[in-house]
């Protein structure tokens, strides 16, 4: 079963790549990955606070501004520059752009 995804796409920087994370699906995987020593109180807070929107207990949408806010403080949110315009999302454009 796929859990909630966000509005907007969070774009994670990794160590080769940069990763799409578009719902809770994509948080819970990334921070499964997360290293054991960099297991702080803040990787608690945001684990804890997936489990509650999994659970329809907290809004999607404050995991994705929470998830966002983690990223940056750990210096792993990429900026959408870094994104290859072909992976972007596009917005209610039609293919010419108009």
């Amino acid at each position: 079963m796929a859990l909630d995804t966000f509005e907007h796409p969070i774009y994670a920087q990794r160590k080769y790549f940069v990763q799409e994370i578009t719902g809770l699906d994509d948080v819970f995987d990334f921070l499964d990955e997360w290293p054991q020593e960099k297991r702080d109180v803040t990787y608690e807070v945001m684990l804890d606070a997936c489990r509650k929107a999994a659970n329809r207990q907290l809004p999607a949408s404050v995991v994705a501004a929470n998830f966002s806010r983690f990223l940056k403080k750990h210096g792993k949110l990429a900026d959408i520059e870094d994104v290859p315009l072909h992976l972007r999302r596009v917005s209610d454009r039609n293919v010419s752009g108009i």
